[in-house]
């Protein structure tokens, strides 16, 4: 990839690992439910990956389903909540498009969970409502990220697991962006169920998953075949869920390695500060890699814009709405409308070098400058 990358958290680029993975897995061929010795050759595949892939979350292996992506994982695990009875769902104000959108259009009630302007849930807010939990709208169903993937605040969701468990309810967990950047035991954290995707930590794009615990019944929502235990129709990734697992194992791996790029992002943050820059949440627990910077007056869409002239890719809030920018509703959940126009992620990985942030600093106080001389120069 040519130019510096620093938008991670909208893909990774895939890990040698995984490539090699995945290519080894296209030569093995074979369909994992097959009993011949393709079969059980790509089951062995299968199977590998699905032990990687436990190991990085902390689950059982048994209890990860292999989705197509972060987006069918949440989707499962919101709309088994309404299939088994939940009429009610609680999602956060900052929770990723999938779960809100899949909620919305699930039949069942919608709340906001709300934030504080530091990014944080409001878990005084969460623990009075449930406690006047009507029972005839079912279980309680509680969505709550564990990091956000525009600010990379890291969410109170052990404790949100006290909570929701004292109400019988099911707390749904989106590690999508925490898993591989920071130690996770889904386990300890009282999830019922949790996701992940491949390509936010080094996968290919495509591949997900789902684990559960024993309080949340699946409901398999896309019907065929016996595939994954029943739960999940359809002949396997082979490939794809190869290069999960490879990508997973890497991950693991490589954790005290990433937590090393806190000390790069605060540099950068602080370069951005004595220019005028606004950082999102500082004093918040945030991953390592994520700096989301607001700089008044200066448009997101033009400062991406201008980075990408000078060779230097991030973005505007989330990369998943076709690429369309607009107003961060994160940052505005957050109770900062002033900034959200005017607000940038930056997000380093697995690959990032210190040059590449340097780099970022150079190129953003160059199109801050120039923007900034424009506005000062009198009109014609």
């Amino acid at each position: 990839m040519s130019g510096v990358y620093l938008d991670f958290n909208a893909t990774a680029p895939v890990r040698p690992e995984a490539i090699t993975a995945m290519t080894r897995a296209l030569e093995t061929g074979g369909n994992p439910s097959s009993i011949h010795a393709a079969g059980r050759a790509a089951r062995a595949v299968v199977e590998q990956a699905r032990e990687d892939v436990a190991a990085l979350i902390g689950g059982p292996a048994s209890t990860v389903v292999f989705t197509g992506g972060g987006t069918e994982a949440n989707a499962l695990a919101v709309e088994s909540a309404v299939a088994t009875g939940s009429k009610r769902l609680i999602i956060s104000a900052i929770e990723h498009e999938s779960v809100v959108e899949t909620a919305k259009a699930s039949g069942a009630q919608v709340e906001l969970l709300p934030v504080g302007a530091d990014g944080l849930a409001d878990l005084d807010w969460l623990r009075t409502r449930l406690a006047s939990w009507d029972a005839a709208d079912g279980k309680p169903f509680v969505a709550l990220m564990l990091a956000n993937n525009e600010t990379g605040i890291i969410q109170p969701v052990a404790e949100a697991s006290e909570i929701v468990r004292a109400a019988e309810g099911w707390l749904h967990v989106d590690a999508i962006q925490a898993a591989g950047k920071i130690a996770l035991d889904s386990r300890a954290l009282g999830a019922d169920t949790l996701t992940i995707s491949g390509h936010k930590f080094g996968g290919p794009q495509g591949v997900g998953a789902l684990t559960f615990g024993p309080r949340a019944t699946l409901v398999r929502r896309q019907h065929g075949g016996g595939q994954e235990r029943g739960r999940r129709a359809g002949t396997e990734n082979v490939a794809g869920i190869a290069g999960l697992g490879a990508a997973a194992a890497a991950a693991l791996r490589d954790l005290e390695t990433f937590a090393a790029q806190a000390a790069l992002r605060d540099l950068a943050a602080a370069c951005l500060e004595a220019e005028g820059a606004v950082v999102i949440a500082p004093d918040s627990p945030r991953l390592a890699n994520t700096l989301c910077v607001a700089s008044p007056g200066h448009a997101s869409d033009l400062q991406v814009m201008g980075l990408d002239l000078m060779g230097v890719m991030v973005s505007a809030g989330s990369a998943c709405s076709s690429g369309k920018v607009k107003a961060s509703a994160v940052l505005t959940a957050m109770g900062l409308t002033d900034l959200a126009p005017y607000a940038i992620r930056v997000s380093g990985g697995w690959a990032t070098r210190e040059t590449d942030w340097a780099a970022f600093v150079a190129a953003w106080s160059d199109v801050h400058s120039r923007h900034a001389a424009r506005r000062r120069a009198p009109a014609a």
